[in-house]
């Protein structure tokens, strides 16, 4: 007979709680335990003192074969044994589903509706291909592919400027317009590099000035700001030796990372930066530098940003303070998360809210705010990543809807908990069929 308030697709015994829950491996969670945090905006990132250095990861692999994923239902991995869903697409799946996405790729005028489905699906584990998709899907590529070349040109360009008028300190700003004016290149050649006559120093220019529209006033404000950042990037992925390490590559990478969110920043001055958003950047950019293209590879940076802005422009309000307490800000989000959960599994919701009294915020906040990037490693966030992207309904959605199928994939350990250990899962959510989940989640799809 049916349990109340679990999908028919879910009523199995293997989601009973009568035995108890196997061991969580700590030895493969990605941070230690934590105890749980006040409601209130919790901390992003994993503190110094957790972070460790490995290997970077190469290029995102295949998708778990066949075997790996008995190995999963066999008991090794979560809760998702025992359910009847697809098995992992097999290599003959995967060159199929890459020779649609090429197929696509290949047309005059792509058709999106069709790319989002192949998308939705997972993606080839190929950087070419990733990195043009998701173009396609945040909105920056045009379908009609005979526009690439100046719309490209066009988003790249107006970067370019961006950088030069945002980037640099008042001293360079006041000369590059004191050359355009036609300063006289003898006075400039008497003074020290960068320096100023006197007489050209306004009240205005002044490192002193306190006026509202002083270049060094708003450069001093936004110091904080750069620190923050500054700070934030040094800690993005410290097990990658992409984005970590004294070497030039990954420099340069840290470099570009500062640009963009430094740019976002001063374009955006009701939001500017908030700690977390350089979690987000980071898979964008990583997949266009890794473009096999070494022309598109170039302009990474530049074509980061654009994305960068596309996609926190459906998750913006999730950062602002200010609104959090709002229809549209993160706790009505979290809100709608409990919400799903209590429609598709009351039994589950009422276990976590109302019997163990865990407030959704302790977990959902950072699953929802960061786009689940440090819920798996950095392979898996991509996979997610294409079904995030690909959903016509907006990422938002599709990202509740995942996070709700992460709840139900682990429900038997969670009714089996208490406060303490199923906190402790939850901020530590264990290794997972990435494949599986999403094919979870998109049950939870209304119809």
């Amino acid at each position: 007979m049916a349990k109340k308030g679990i999908p028919e697709w879910l009523n199995s015994s293997l989601w009973s709680s009568s035995s108890p829950p196997p061991p969580i491996d700590d030895r493969l969670l990605r941070n230690p335990s934590v105890t749980p945090p006040i409601v209130e905006r919790p901390p992003l990132s994993p503190s110094p003192s957790a972070i460790t250095t490995a290997p970077a990861p190469p290029l995102p692999v295949r998708p778990p074969s066949k075997s790996e994923i008995n190995d999963l239902q066999n008991g090794t991995g979560n809760d998702e044994a025992g359910i009847d869903t697809p098995a992992a697409a097999s290599s003959v799946e995967d060159v199929s589903r890459k020779a649609q996405v090429v197929a696509e790729l290949s047309k005059k005028v792509i058709d999106l509706k069709e790319l989002r489905k192949i998308a939705s699906q997972g993606l080839p584990d190929d950087a070419g291909t990733r990195s043009l998709v998701w173009k396609l899907l945040l909105g920056y590529l045009s379908p009609d592919r005979s526009l690439w070349s100046s719309e490209l040109a066009k988003k790249r360009s107006q970067y370019k400027q961006f950088k030069e008028e945002l980037l640099m300190n008042p001293s360079e700003v006041t000369r590059k317009m004191d050359k355009s004016k036609g300063g006289d290149s003898n006075d400039l050649k008497i003074e020290s590099p960068g320096a100023l006559s006197r007489s050209e120093i306004t009240h205005e220019d002044h490192p002193l000035s306190l006026g509202t529209t002083s270049l060094w006033n708003n450069f001093f404000k936004d110091t904080e700001v750069l620190e923050q950042i500054d700070r934030d990037v040094m800690r993005t992925h410290p097990d990658m030796h992409f984005f970590s390490g004294d070497s030039a590559v990954a420099k340069a990478n840290q470099d570009a990372l500062k640009n963009v969110l430094t740019i976002f920043a001063k374009l955006n001055p009701g939001i500017r930066y908030v700690q977390g958003m350089n979690e987000i950047l980071a898979p964008i950019y990583y997949i266009f530098k890794n473009d096999p293209d070494k022309g598109n590879a170039a302009f990474a940076e530049s074509d980061a940003f654009f994305c960068f802005v596309e996609l926190m422009s459906g998750f913006r309000d999730n950062f602002c303070q200010q609104l959090d307490n709002s229809v549209v800000g993160i706790r009505y989000t979290i809100t709608r998360l409990s919400l799903l959960l209590k429609h598709h599994d009351e039994e589950l919701w009422r276990h976590l809210e109302v019997t163990t009294k865990i407030n959704p915020q302790f977990y959902a906040f950072r699953w929802i705010t960061l786009l689940l990037t440090q819920e798996f490693n950095f392979v898996e966030s991509l996979h997610i990543w294409d079904t995030l992207l690909s959903d016509p309904e907006g990422p938002q959605e599709t990202l509740l809807r995942i996070c709700c199928a992460m709840l139900i994939l682990v429900r038997r350990r969670l009714l089996a908990g208490d406060f303490t250990s199923n906190l402790k899962l939850l901020q530590n959510y264990p290794p997972s069929n990435i494949s599986h989940m999403l094919y979870v989640a998109d049950k939870l799809r209304s119809k």
